[in-house]
């Protein structure tokens, strides 16, 4: 018999509203602030994706990196978690988020914790991430930090 997930929440993983401050301007948003987080997950490099309608990302994982997500829009996407720690108290759990314009939000992923997004929305989609490990370690020298199910027929994190 395989291993099946169930929708629940998961230890760790952590959703908080981004508040827009709107004025006649436009309007402006805090992402991060040092003093709502853990120094563990502190940023050590940023970058941002344009994700175009009805395409995914993921779903794959990471062994050492905590994800810092923002999705703020200008769409919406469906993100899908599935707990891949073995010592967790939330292993085989599974969660789907809509996030990005009409949710904005910061969504924290721990090390382990597998994810995939997909722009639901019309438009093109930005994301934000702010991860605690660099993208191929220092000076882009070291062995990418990713473990990719996208490409695995057998793989248990399908993306519905």
């Amino acid at each position: 018999m395989g291993l099946s997930f169930k929708l629940s929440d998961i230890k760790d993983v952590v959703v908080k509203d981004i508040v827009k401050h709107i004025d006649e301007r436009g309007w402006l948003a805090e992402l991060y602030r040092s003093d709502e987080l853990d120094e563990s997950i502190f940023p050590l490099m940023s970058y941002i994706s344009l994700t175009m309608p009805g395409i995914r990302r993921g779903p794959h994982e990471h062994t050492y990196q905590t994800d810092y997500f923002c999705f703020i829009g200008p769409s919406d996407f469906k993100i899908i978690l599935w707990d891949n720690r073995k010592d967790s108290p939330t292993y085989l759990n599974k969660k789907i988020l809509f996030l990005g314009e009409n949710k904005p939000s910061t969504l924290i992923v721990p090390p382990g914790i597998v994810h995939a997004y997909k722009n639901v929305g019309g438009k093109n989609g930005l994301v934000i991430n702010a991860a605690n490990k660099l993208f191929a370690g220092k000076m882009k020298k070291e062995q990418i930090d990713e473990i990719r199910h996208e490409n695995d027929p057998g793989s248990l994190f399908v993306f519905e």
